[in-house]
């Protein structure tokens, strides 16, 4: 069965392991995620369930999600997203899922919104190379020459150039990441490695859609 659960990220830190060797993890406070909805084939068109968790202020929710939270029976969430799943029916609507469905040398994929930096040129954007440095260039960080274009008296560049621009604030998946610890008593899981977004921000953990392959067996 497939597994996810929506979490916040708290920040890095490091543990050691029992073999004495430091290990870099993200924490990511999660449990008491409600389920909002079941999907199925026959309804929908596909399979899957949407979860909701972190606590928000009734007054700052507005009348849809009032009663879509009324009709599942739960207390307003902040964050809601939906997880495709292949047998939505083991969960209930209004059942807790916890930190608990994970265990330590699982392997996850987390799902973040990246920290946005602002605008910015091709150079930090792109990796561009820089022009010629000395003094009779003109060109030390420009993005050069855009290629082809739409000739004409409408001309145009491209859809697609990479251009300076704003930077971040995007959907970013990490895969293949190791479960290190889960603290079912504080909610926490520790992640191995860094994942994407601030701190304080939302993430949704799953199970990799990259397993380990079995060895080969000569």
């Amino acid at each position: 069965m497939s597994k996810a659960i929506l979490g916040r990220k708290l920040g890095m830190t490091q543990i050691f392991t029992e073999e004495g060797k430091v290990v870099p993890v993200t924490v990511v406070e999660s449990g008491n995620n409600v389920v909002l909805m079941n999907k199925t084939v026959e309804s929908d068109g596909y399979n899957a369930v949407q979860l909701g968790f972190g606590e928000v202020k009734e007054k700052n929710v507005n009348k849809p999600l009032k009663g879509h939270f009324a009709k599942a029976g739960v207390q307003p969430v902040k964050f809601i997203r939906e997880m495709r799943l292949a047998d939505p029916s083991e969960y209930k609507v209004g059942d807790s899922i916890g930190v608990d469905i994970f265990a330590a040398g699982e392997l996850v994929d987390v799902v973040g919104t990246s920290k946005g930096k602002g605008f910015a040129g091709g150079i930090k954007r792109h990796n561009f190379a820089c022009g010629p440095m000395g003094h009779g260039s003109k060109s030390h960080r420009e993005p050069g020459s855009t290629g082809a274009m739409i000739s004409g008296p409408g001309g145009r560049v491209l859809k697609g150039k990479k251009l300076p621009g704003r930077m971040g604030g995007e959907r970013v998946t990490v895969q293949h990441l190791t479960v290190v610890r889960v603290d079912a008593d504080r909610n926490l899981i520790l992640i191995k490695g860094a994942i994407p977004g601030p701190k304080k921000s939302f993430v949704v953990i799953k199970d990799t859609v990259k397993p380990v392959k079995p060895a080969k067996k000569n």
